[in-house]
């Protein structure tokens, strides 16, 4: 335990640079399957247990994210304490060949863990691990010039994304 100086401790800027809280639009999320709504929620939990978020021209934070599928786009509605949203969107578009490709891997993966050797099992999942880093590198190259975020940050955010589609 470090001795009490009295001064106080010296606060890291970039630890502002996150998301401390993450919302899903009611209106524009599919819901009923708990399987979904799991993984929704384990999405969530993931990325505020650990992210890197720094919206491009703003040095406040941490944020507040409100998520919402609103005609085939992404809407980011992000917001500090006590200020207004601001949004951006982005189209979907460019990630659906690869969630596509993810789900249908997903799938193979989960009928694979209760018939499959060992070693089928580790290719399936190599390859979905590949397609996600894939989809992952998609969204941050997307995100460009709108959010900083890091690889992991990345790759957690296109586990939400595939949750928020996944038809389950």
């Amino acid at each position: 335990m470090k001795p009490d100086t009295g001064a106080e401790p010296s606060v890291d800027p970039t630890a502002r640079a996150r998301l401390i809280s993450i919302t899903l639009d009611p209106n524009s999320i599919r819901r009923g399957n708990p399987n979904i709504e799991h993984e929704r929620e384990v999405a969530i939990f993931d990325i505020l247990e650990n992210n890197s978020f720094k919206p491009e021209g703003h040095d406040g934070g941490p944020y507040k994210l409100m998520l919402a599928i609103i005609e085939d786009r992404l809407s980011f509605a992000i917001s500090e304490e006590g200020t207004e949203a601001f949004t951006f969107v982005l189209s979907l578009t460019p990630l659906k060949r690869v969630m596509k490709d993810y789900f249908m891997v997903c799938e193979s993966y989960h009928e694979a863990i209760r018939t499959a050797t060992p070693s089928r099992i580790q290719s399936i999942d190599m390859g979905r691990r590949a397609l996600h880093n894939e989809g992952s590198q998609v969204l941050l190259d997307r995100l460009k010039g709108k959010v900083l975020i890091d690889h992991d940050t990345a790759r957690r955010l296109f586990t939400l994304v595939c949750a928020l589609h996944w038809k389950g």
